[in-house]
């Protein structure tokens, strides 16, 4: 397996912990580490809506708290409307909203890369491939404050 279908299905494991009762919408995420290994999130919602976490958030955090966010090296997210199993579903590739956009950035500036985000469907084989300067262009982060 290449990098993205590996990270796409790991993603897809991570969307299976998905508590989303409110929107109905599950998201995994999975973050390659420089050494090979994967942390896994997964979108966790709450009755106070602005507290919710989106899957991406959760993963980064997760590498962060394990000491590891200068490690970051890629990340796989997949995400689509809940079936009646609670399970993912969907063909379309989901891409990081605006707010995981910036947090991947923070990791991506302090690894010193341009991070690659694989955004893959529920179901089915589809995958698409960016850069986060596609998806983030101009950001701001670390750099901009003076720290590296």
């Amino acid at each position: 397996m290449n990098e993205a279908t590996t990270l796409v299905a790991a993603a897809r494991r991570a969307a299976e912990n998905a508590h989303a009762p409110y929107s109905r919408f599950a998201v995994g995420a999975a973050v390659l580490l420089s050494d090979g290994s994967i942390v896994t999130g997964a979108n966790v919602e709450n009755a106070s809506y602005g507290l919710s976490l989106c899957a991406e958030t959760v993963a980064i955090a997760t590498a962060s708290a394990a000491g590891r966010l200068r490690d970051v090296v890629a990340i796989g997210v997949i995400g689509g409307a809940m079936d009646a199993d609670g399970r993912a579903s969907g063909t379309t590739p989901v891409s990081p909203c605006g707010r995981c956009r910036q947090v991947l950035n923070e990791a991506a500036q302090l690894a010193g890369i341009d991070l690659p985000v694989h955004c893959g469907a529920a179901d089915g084989d589809a995958i698409r491939s960016y850069r986060l300067s596609t998806l983030l262009p101009d950001a701001f982060g670390p750099a901009d404050l003076g720290i590296d």
